[in-house]
């Protein structure tokens, strides 16, 4: 590893899970993700396929209770690695959008690298539950992610109806917006910013 490779290893072990987590945000798509929850594993994979990012992910979690936890945490490593791989942020473009189409869904995220953590979003499940996924956790591992990257992120439904179609749209379109803010533009000097620092 040299000291320009954007990657991040972290362990992080509560009462409650136990993940191992490895981004590499200049990577080809790789993914071997294990959360113990199919769809979620679903999900990471497409993050991770979608914005060119080698990501490995192992959770032992309390699945007895349920999946909050799991996933949840899982936001909470991966926002951390995010932060970490990105380092000082020079010279990447900060902002990232992508209006991400899927059948009937259109799903838009926009995303700013600014170090300051905030997370809104209006998508609205009409089912509990997708596979083992709880519905209501994917607000949760969103809003995870920010603030642990420090990030402004804002997930919008444009139009949708079919569940699968609007988490995945959500989580793909994070993935292109991310991968668009944390790439390099040689007009960049330091980092976008008039104050400097960010």
């Amino acid at each position: 590893m040299s000291d320009t490779d954007r990657i991040a290893q972290i362990h992080r072990v509560t009462g409650e899970t136990d993940i191992d987590l490895a981004l590499n945000l200049d990577g080809s798509g790789k993914a071997e993700i294990d959360t113990g929850i199919g769809f979620f594993d679903h999900m990471l994979d497409a993050f991770a396929r979608h914005g060119f990012f080698d990501l490995t992910v192992k959770v032992k979690g309390d699945l007895n209770v349920d999946g909050h936890h799991t996933i949840e945490d899982t936001g909470i490593v991966l926002g951390q690695a995010i932060a970490r791989a990105v380092g000082d942020k020079a010279g990447i473009r900060r902002y990232g959008s992508f209006a991400l189409p899927m059948d009937e869904t259109l799903v838009l995220c926009a995303l700013d690298l600014c170090g300051r953590a905030y997370f809104d979003t209006n998508v609205v499940y009409t089912v509990d539950r997708i596979g083992g996924f709880e519905t209501e956790m994917a607000r949760e591992f969103f809003l995870a992610v920010a603030n642990n990257a420090f990030m402004n992120l804002h997930i919008r439904e444009i139009t949708g109806s079919n569940n699968h179609h609007l988490a995945e749209a959500s989580f793909k379109a994070f993935a292109k917006a991310l991968d668009m803010a944390t790439s390099f533009d040689p007009r960049v000097h330091g980092v976008l910013s008039t104050k400097g620092s960010l």
